[in-house]
C-alpha cells in the first residue's frame, strides 16, 4: 500500500555524477549504506539516513546517531558484526513514524 503511494527510485549505475546529485535534489529522504550517494545527500542537505556496519569507518565515529560532517543524517548502526536485522528493524520502525507523520 505505502509502496503505492509513494514509488521508489532505482539509482541506475550508468547514469553521471550530475544526474545523480539531480536526482537526489528531488527527494525527500535518502536511504543508503556508506557510498559516494550517502556523502552526495549529506553534502546536498538533504535528509539521508544511512546504515552502518559494526566497525564504520573512522568519520562516522563509534556512538553518535548523528554526523558532525552531515547535519541532516541520521546513522543507524549494527549493534553487533553481521547483524543487518536490528538496523533493518530500527529504520523500519523510524520509516514508519515519518510516514505516519506526513500522512498523518
Amino acid at each position: 500500500e505505502v509502496a503505492e503511494r509513494m514509488p521508489l527510485v532505482e539509482l541506475d549505475a550508468r547514469r553521471d555524477f550530475d544526474g545523480t546529485a539531480a536526482l537526489i535534489s528531488q527527494l525527500d529522504l535518502v536511504l543508503s549504506v556508506d557510498t559516494s550517494v550517502a556523502h552526495l545527500a549529506g553534502a546536498l542537505g538533504k535528509p539521508v539516513w544511512i546504515l552502518l556496519r559494526f566497525a564504520p569507518d573512522w568519520r562516522w565515529m563509534l556512538e553518535p546517531a548523528r554526523s558532525p560532517w552531515y547535519p541532516t543524517a541520521r546513522l543507524f548502526r549494527q549493534p553487533a558484526p553481521g547483524d543487518w536485522g536490528n538496523v533493518a528493524q530500527s529504520v523500519g520502525t523510524a520509516l514508519s513514524e515519518r510516514l505516519r507523520a506526513l500522512l498523518g
